[in-house]
């Protein structure tokens, strides 16, 4: 019994302290806000590999939201980089972004 207790226990703290990121949530958000400018979509998320995109996306997303706001190019998305709604939803596009690398062997379907 004890051993029983004792697994479920385990689970249960497993399962709650797993990431609640979801790969689809991502996606939505790159291709609400991501495609407007980088238009080839699928090309330009296996430019990366897993361990670039995990970098970009550390403390969640602070590099690749500092990497747009240096950009004259990116002044389309200024506003959504220095927006509170881009680091809440972070880890999601976080989690799109590594799921479908360069090195994942995993092709999106932004369509």
């Amino acid at each position: 019994m004890n051993k029983f207790l004792l697994i479920v226990l385990s689970l249960t703290i497993f399962t709650l302290s797993s990431s609640d990121a979801a790969i689809y949530k991502g996606q939505r958000i790159f291709i609400k806000k991501c495609l407007k400018c980088h238009k080839s979509g699928q090309n330009f998320i296996a430019k990366y590999k897993m361990r670039k995109w995990k970098k970009l996306m550390r403390k969640k997303g602070k590099p690749l939201a500092q990497l747009h706001l240096e950009s004259e190019k990116a002044k389309k998305s200024w506003k959504y980089f220095k927006s509170k709604r881009y680091f809440r939803k972070s880890k999601h596009l976080k989690q799109f972004l590594v799921e479908y690398a360069k090195d994942s062997g995993n092709v999106p379907a932004c369509n």
